[in-house]
């Protein structure tokens, strides 16, 4: 992709269809507009601070993005926020899937579930796109919870979905995420099963200790990491051990790198820090993706998976970041590292792209 006009970015996780159905946001309009009408809303952390829209995606040449489905379902002993039953969790996914395509039917997006739509997508954008270029997006479930059952695992590859995380946070019915404990269990290993079976990625993003080692012991499919940051810099849970990286990286896996602050910096305390406050920047992204490739003892192993606007925005995420296509300016960054341009179009998508391309074979 080295020849293309301006580089292709491929972000490896966002929430859109969650920010237009449950934040009420219409993705198309330009990011000023979004701002402006939630102005004195306080029902959402981020309100009047979004990031994401349809049109900047397109001024940050992201061309292609990995598109969540995301609805949890909270057993009554649990405190989340989430859907009291497998059932309506599976239904908030279908209402999100249903968005997607009606922005398809707009030629707002496109998805890509096979090899031909790929190349369709990426020739769309090899000048570089322009203001009525749809956005390509592979189809990916944050959280398992909302698959019944296995006929219902079938049911949404039929309808394009091509990567799993089996948990988001606290505990899951196919495994334990975020704050939680615990394997995957029966129903987690009968998950995997399946997933392989079908050729559905194994993303392993949010996967407590015990459930990880589980996972990457039960399943020999493709694995990756859509946006996960280093434990080693951020001292939580939420971030992959040294030792999980290695074994990514050892799986051939591409690690996404996201820019929820809490994730990039240890001790961000909400509602008092601020990206002021701290000096957080676009370099500590940098960090830990330059932590990964010291790993690694390469840059191919590293993309971009930002989370933006997954439940927070300019409030919590570098200062030097006003809106998603800010990421044009890592390659600067980037190159004052050290890193050839080679690695940065692998970081920006051609790492990405491998993995799709071995998916869609």
């Amino acid at each position: 992709m080295s020849e293309l006009k301006n580089r292709l970015i491929i972000d490896g996780h966002l929430d859109i269809s969650m920010n237009a159905l449950e934040w009420n946001r219409d993705m198309r309009w330009e990011i000023d507009e979004l701002r402006k009408s939630e102005q004195g809303m306080k029902d959402k952390p981020d309100r009047g601070n979004s990031t994401v829209s349809l049109p900047e995606l397109r001024k940050g040449n992201i061309g292609i993005v990995f598109a969540t489905l995301i609805a949890r379902y909270v057993k009554r002993s649990n405190n989340l926020p989430g859907w009291k039953s497998p059932q309506q969790a599976w239904a908030q996914t279908q209402g999100q899937l249903a968005w997607y395509k009606a922005m398809e039917a707009e030629g707002e997006m496109v998805m890509i579930n096979n090899r031909m739509q790929l190349n369709a997508s990426l020739n769309q954008w090899k000048e570089g796109g322009n203001a009525d270029t749809p956005i390509g997006y592979l189809l990916t479930l944050e959280g398992a919870d909302s698959i019944v059952n296995m006929e219902y695992l079938h049911k949404m590859y039929e309808m394009g979905l091509r990567a799993i995380g089996p948990a988001h946070y606290g505990p899951g019915t196919y495994a334990q995420g975020t704050d939680a404990t615990g394997g995957i269990g029966q129903k987690g290993r009968e998950l995997l099963k399946e997933m392989e079976n079908l050729g559905i990625v194994l993303d392993a993003t949010h996967l407590c200790d015990e459930s990880f080692w589980e996972a990457m012991d039960h399943f020999n499919g493709m694995v990756w990491a859509s946006h996960n940051n280093c434990r080693t810099l951020v001292n939580h849970n939420r971030q992959f051990s040294d030792e999980q990286l290695k074994t990514l990286i050892e799986r051939d896996a591409v690690i996404g790198i996201p820019l929820d602050a809490w994730m990039m910096i240890p001790g961000w305390v909400r509602g008092q820090s601020t990206p002021e406050n701290t000096g957080l920047t676009l370099d500590v992204m940098v960090d830990h993706m330059d932590h990964i490739c010291q790993l690694a003892g390469n840059a191919k192993h590293i993309a971009i998976g930002t989370d933006l606007d997954g439940a927070f925005g300019t409030e919590q995420c570098p200062k030097d970041l006003n809106t998603i296509a800010d990421l044009k300016k890592l390659p600067e960054l980037l190159r004052n590292r050290g890193y050839t341009e080679d690695d940065i179009n692998g970081i920006f998508s051609e790492n990405w792209l491998k993995k799709l391309y071995q998916l869609f074979n």
